[in-house]
């Protein structure tokens, strides 16, 4: 356990940091799940509407530093493709 004041402010701040990006990170995870299944239901409206509420969501996490901006752009564009592709 930290002794020095300086130590222990870390260590809340680390621990709020910390449930904001586990927060985002799964908020983030999920969206993109519900873009998938609706991918795999062949949804067009469906897919359409939950890729803009994942490419908002990715855009930001990555804004706050809870992902890479390259990693955003990267699952932002595979989810893009797979949605027109359905519409193809």
């Amino acid at each position: 356990m930290a002794n020095i004041a300086s130590a222990e402010k870390k260590n809340r701040q680390r621990l709020r940091h910390r449930e904001r990006n586990v927060f985002h990170l799964t908020t983030l995870r999920t969206s993109v799940k519900k873009v998938r299944a609706a991918i795999d239901a062949k949804d067009k409206k469906l897919a359409s509407t939950a890729l803009f509420d994942a490419v908002s969501l990715i855009d930001k996490a990555a804004q706050k530093g809870v992902i890479k901006r390259q990693n955003a752009a990267r699952k932002v564009s595979r989810l893009t493709h797979a949605v027109n592709q359905l519409h193809a």
